[in-house]
């Protein structure tokens, strides 16, 4: 193995959001535990990453700074190699993260008291996002079948013809069911909303982050007037573990819509770290991003194996997209708020819980395997004990 993927950089005390919240939830908790939770690494971040930005800094002034054409070139480049499409220049609208553009837009394309639809469980900042900005939510539950998830066309079209719904909210590939839809899904929700007047905003931030065997299609990759139907969201953050820079590039081809994002943003730019980032992890880190999926992949296994092992009542979606793991403890029978702290509590596992994905995540917890493998083992260890401890008959 080229890069190092079994290192664990403790992150305590340096502002890491779940690390903190883990602490504060159970203040006595051992050292060595690790939370499994908010979708961001525990890799170290690529080599090709890291010595660049440090040579960047030695050499450039970290004055006020904006998107060059070296910088475009390489998010095209990503693009048209990795996803087989070409997004055009014009088409850029940067944020500083795919949320604060989903916030933002749907303030720009739906007006207080309008109607927004998501498929439940889905990403909760996308309610958020609907109810920060004065709308309904609409919820259009996913089936779920012997742990594989499909959407509902028959209820998404009718909630999609309501005369109040104007947008939809897209998750591709799917968080936390971990769906990476296939083409002809897509072409149907393109087709349904475009036959409807509902503006459709893709989030596709796990895009790169794709199983083997399965391939991911963009909204982007459809013609004309259904492509020109959407706003897609992509970004490196969660592909090379860059959150914490906060760089995104929304593509909006529709030159109205996207006129009205850039008009209501106002002057906006990201950080100069940000830009040299993108640039650097699209131009240099693909090779990590390849073994990382691959690492990715074997955590998943083991999971599953361990469960099929030890807790087989536990099951596991089908992993196709993401590095998230949904696993289904209904079998217990427990309420949610008691699964959370039988969780904590009992097992020191620090999931995301299901309950705040919406309709249909209940008794499910959404586990991050973007850690090294000793955690994960460690941590199933702890759910055994704790399971046959509380539960022997299981």
């Amino acid at each position: 193995m080229k890069y190092d993927f079994e290192t664990l950089i403790p992150r305590y005390g340096v502002g890491s959001e779940k690390w903190d919240e883990m602490r504060e939830a159970v203040p006595d908790l051992p050292e060595d535990i690790v939370p499994l939770s908010v979708e961001d690494m525990e890799f170290k971040n690529a080599p090709e990453i890291v010595e660049g930005l440090k040579e960047y800094l030695d050499t450039s002034i970290l004055g006020y700074t904006h998107a060059t054409d070296a910088y475009y070139e390489a998010v095209i480049r990503w693009m048209e190699r990795r996803h087989g499409f070409s997004p055009k220049r014009e088409w850029f609208v940067e944020y500083a993260g795919v949320v604060p553009a989903l916030r933002h837009m749907v303030g720009v394309f739906a007006k207080p008291g309008d109607s927004v639809m998501i498929t439940t469980p889905v990403y909760y900042p996308f309610r958020s996002s609907i109810e920060f900005n004065r709308c309904q939510v609409v919820e259009s539950e996913l089936v779920e079948t012997d742990g594989r998830y499909e959407i509902d066309f028959d209820d998404f079209e009718k909630k999609a013809s309501r005369e109040d719904v104007k947008l939809y909210i897209l998750c591709s590939p799917h968080n936390p069911v971990g769906r990476v839809w296939t083409e002809a899904e897509l072409r149907r929700i393109a087709e349904i909303c475009l036959a409807h007047g509902v503006f459709i905003l893709s989030d596709e931030i796990h895009f790169d982050l794709i199983m083997p065997g399965y391939r991911h299609f963009s909204m982007m990759n459809l013609e004309g007037e259904y492509r020109a139907n959407c706003a897609v969201c992509t970004s490196p953050g969660k592909t090379f573990n860059l959150a914490g820079l906060q760089a995104s590039n929304i593509l909006i081809p529709d030159k109205e819509r996207r006129e009205a994002v850039v008009k209501s943003r106002g002057w906006f730019s990201l950080n100069a770290l940000s830009y040299r980032a993108v640039e650097l992890a699209y131009d240099r880190a693909e090779d990590w991003m390849l073994e990382m999926l691959r690492y990715i992949d074997g955590n998943k296994k083991f999971v599953v194996a361990f469960l099929r092992e030890h807790l087989p009542f536990v099951r596991a979606a089908e992993l196709e997209g993401t590095y998230l793991l949904w696993l289904d403890f209904r079998a217990l029978g427990l309420p949610a708020r008691e699964l959370e702290a039988f969780m904590r509590e009992k097992a020191y596992l620090f999931f995301d819980e299901g309950y705040i994905f919406g309709k249909g995540g209940e008794g499910f917890e959404r586990l991050n395997l973007a850690c090294p493998r000793h955690v994960l083992a460690a941590a199933m260890e702890r759910l055994e004990q704790a399971v046959k401890m509380a539960y022997p008959a299981k």
